[in-house]
């Protein structure tokens, strides 16, 4: 009889055991946050449920978003961000403000990008303290764009809508490879980023990766960043016309790092006459957020410059179409 109470007792032991074991197992799972990654910052990421409110302090982010149709979850923008249109009908908020007037909206989400955190890190540690996630994102080469786009989908439920997008994107940069691809020679691009002593951008950025993928040849593929990690390089004025001949299309693009220039005043520049492309008139300006910011309209950017390119062949396969 004491043996069989002994073995009960045991048996009894081991099931209560099993039984705590699979409770503390079913508690993990249930507090593991749904939503979860390292952001661009290093900062870890966890949400059990999509943001409802966003707000959004980077144009890139606003534009993407507004893509992924979250427009009645965006409730506010950068002051500087204009496209699309609707962007005009929400409420600015500025990260070189006071916190609190975005801690007043209560948003269960704020995108940034990693230069906001490092320039302005008390307010960014406010929105933390006040228990809003705080998502700092930013792909550093064209080749991080892929998986942007996916943390963007999972923070606000638009997985699906995300890949949908991305694979449009993707077939649009093919088919206008596929065009330019028939070219018998290359065209040789020189492209300006800012006018202050004619910078252009590193071999790995996103212009330079516009410009590759519209079927032209770089001419400044030679160009390093000013510092380690930077996308923008020095050139100057006697490096470009060492490479006149060479340069069959001149593209400058137009935003807030180069406000003020124009295919006109670049022809007038001194010097400037003995490249080839100011003699044919192939001096094109284009928007830097077709060209240097990460969204979907990048291939638009793409196009544009495959038809600076290559006009006759761009408008045929139209046509064509």
């Amino acid at each position: 009889m004491k043996r069989l109470i002994c073995i009960f007792a045991v048996a009894m032991l081991f099931f209560t055991a099993g039984c705590g074991s699979e409770a503390v197992n079913q508690e993990t799972e249930t507090d593991r946050a749904k939503i979860q990654f390292t952001d661009d910052s290093g900062f870890v990421i966890e949400m059990d449920e999509p943001a409802q409110r966003i707000i959004s302090l980077y144009s890139a982010h606003t534009e993407n978003l507004f893509s992924l149709g979250l427009e009645q979850e965006i409730i506010g923008v950068y002051k500087t961000d204009n496209y699309p249109p609707q962007v005009a009908k929400k409420t600015v908020y500025d990260y070189r403000s006071d916190p609190e007037k975005v801690i007043a909206a209560e948003p269960d989400l704020v995108l940034i990008r990693p230069f906001i955190e490092r320039s302005k890190p008390e307010f960014v540690e406010a929105l933390r303290k006040a228990k809003i996630n705080v998502v700092s994102l930013y792909p550093e080469s064209f080749d991080g764009f892929t998986q942007y786009i996916e943390k963007l989908g999972l923070l606000t439920g638009k997985e699906e809508k995300a890949q949908e997008l991305l694979a449009q994107f993707e077939n649009e940069i093919l088919s206008i490879q596929t065009i330019t691809a028939k070219v018998d020679k290359q065209v040789g691009v020189y492209f300006e980023s800012t006018e202050n002593n004619y910078r252009t951008v590193t071999s790995d950025a996103m212009p330079a990766l516009a410009i590759k993928f519209a079927g032209g040849r770089n001419v400044a593929s030679d160009a390093e960043g000013l510092q380690e990690g930077s996308s923008i390089a020095a050139y100057g004025a006697e490096r470009i016309l060492e490479k006149a001949v060479e340069i069959d299309v001149y593209v400058a693009q137009v935003g807030g790092m180069n406000s003020g220039v124009t295919a006109e005043g670049i022809k007038e520049r001194p010097g400037f006459h003995a490249i080839k492309a100011v003699q044919e008139g192939r001096v094109y300006t284009i928007s830097e957020k077709l060209i240097s910011s990460p969204t979907f309209r990048f291939s638009k950017g793409v196009k544009e410059l495959a038809r600076m390119f290559y006009p006759e062949l761009i408008d045929l396969a139209e046509r064509i179409r």
